[in-house]
């Protein structure tokens, strides 16, 4: 870990990469002197990553319990894609409206390591870069009580995103052809926003988001 790093960041960033990756599977308590022992990061700091994923909604303070790896429900994922639609698509009516310019130009780095990590068949670095994607154009929008209602949302999402791998090393199959859809319609987002094609962004956003779901459903089903 980098000495530059706060401690709080640096526990914060594993946790959460643990829990992405369910290496900490839903409904994992997290014991916090484990957590102290395994970091090598002292008690104070370990609680206020534990604390700062409590408020992401990948974690639960439950009585007696502790923290506890928030579970993955049926219900859960259903709200979640609703509450993705939503804030999206409402993200696009707002982002047509602003000079979307600079953060075109941090979309287009985000989907140059998202068709690069494809390539490489990098699942975790496929997570990252396609949240920076979506992050960058939810930025569009201007408005940050959008962003952060979409940061907490795609908390999960990434945690679907990299179960949807379903335990493959890379990618191949129909599991590439997905990815490969993911790209194009990330640059219809992309061309959309450069138009100003509010209709069009919308319909993208939405067909986006069901290919998505359909990836989950897929996975879930197998």
């Amino acid at each position: 870990m980098q000495s530059k790093i706060p401690l709080a960041r640096q526990a914060y960033r594993v946790i959460r990469e643990k829990i992405v990756t369910m290496a900490y599977a839903p409904g994992l308590r997290l014991d916090e002197k484990r957590l102290v022992m395994e970091l090598g990061i002292g008690r104070t700091p370990v609680r206020e990553a534990l604390l700062r994923l409590a408020s992401e909604f990948l974690v639960e303070s439950e009585p007696n319990r502790g923290f506890v790896v928030r579970p993955l429900t049926v219900q859960g994922v259903k709200a979640m894609f609703e509450a993705l639609k939503i804030l999206e698509v409402g993200a696009a009516s707002l982002a047509v409206r602003q000079g979307a310019d600079p953060c075109l130009s941090l979309m287009r780095d985000a989907q140059e390591a998202f068709e690069a990590a494809v390539s490489e068949g990098d699942p975790l670095t496929l997570v990252w870069s396609n949240h920076e994607f979506h992050m960058h154009f939810a930025r569009c929008s201007a408005n940050d009580y959008l962003v952060r209602a979409l940061a907490d949302v795609r908390n999960e999402v990434n945690r679907l995103a990299y179960l949807s791998f379903g335990n493959r090393s890379g990618l191949a199959g129909d599991l590439l052809d997905h990815y490969r859809s993911v790209c194009r319609e990330h640059m219809q987002i992309m061309a959309c926003l450069e138009r100003k094609d509010g209709a069009g962004l919308e319909e993208t956003i939405v067909s986006h988001i069901r290919t998505f779901q359909r990836r989950v459903i897929t996975y879930m089903a197998g």
